[in-house]
């Protein structure tokens, strides 16, 4: 299941955010990317996955906002399925968390402990 034009929307709203960068994503579909660090990538209309730090990952998940990543789970990434127009500004709340906190680090912040 997807939402004709997932992608599209999200792609319309992510690379408008200062700094963002798209390239076509090794796995196919876009990359988002905050100058070396990628903030997620959107696979066609239905999938999204984003990396997080370990506890935000874990705050997600517990939460069922996002699964753990559909290939590697234990690896920091969630994934985020769009079965439903609703969910693509859900995706695009998740990549804004994921971007807020590669600015925080990019800009000398705190460390996020991504992992």
């Amino acid at each position: 299941m997807s939402v004709h034009g997932a992608g599209q929307s999200i792609e319309a709203t992510v690379s408008r955010w200062e700094g963002i960068t798209t390239n076509p994503h090794r796995f196919g579909g876009i990359e988002y990317r905050l100058g070396d660090r990628e903030i997620g990538h959107v696979h066609g209309d239905g999938l999204v996955d984003i990396p997080f730090p370990t506890r935000v990952w874990h705050e997600l998940v517990a939460a069922g906002q996002a699964v753990p990543h559909h290939v590697l789970p234990n690896s920091g990434w969630v994934s985020f399925y769009i079965r439903e127009a609703e969910d693509v500004e859900k995706a695009i709340v998740l990549l804004r968390r994921s971007y807020e906190l590669a600015a925080s680090h990019r800009e000398g912040g705190r460390s996020t402990g991504a992992g």
